[in-house]
């Protein structure tokens, strides 16, 4: 089942400045539902995420800072779809491994 939102790019303070995007709260409680038993190290969850022309596979992780998932948002992708932090990217997302799973 496919996972569709809007969200804005936010960077971490330097040093490590990484980019993250935030699953909306609703999206959250629900892929916490379905992969409860099945999540990796630190809660995470595998998924396959489109933006724009680029899909990769990575995992979210749960962060209690914003109270939901926050999903990674390589360099690489950034580069290619053309975006940086402050802007609004429509995410697809895909759970791996749980197509069966309700």
């Amino acid at each position: 089942m496919p996972y569709r939102f809007d969200a804005p790019i936010w960077q971490t303070p330097p040093p490590g400045s990484w980019h993250f995007l935030t699953v909306p709260e609703e999206m959250a409680d629900e892929i916490d539902r379905r992969t409860t038993g099945v999540q990796g190290g630190f809660g995470s969850v595998k998924v396959e995420v489109t933006i724009g022309a680029s899909t990769w596979l990575t995992s979210i992780f749960p962060s209690k800072q914003v109270a939901s998932y926050i999903l990674p948002l390589k360099k690489a992708v950034r580069t290619a779809e053309g975006c940086a932090a402050g802007d609004v990217v429509a995410v697809g997302l895909v759970l791996v491994g749980l197509e069966t799973r309700a």
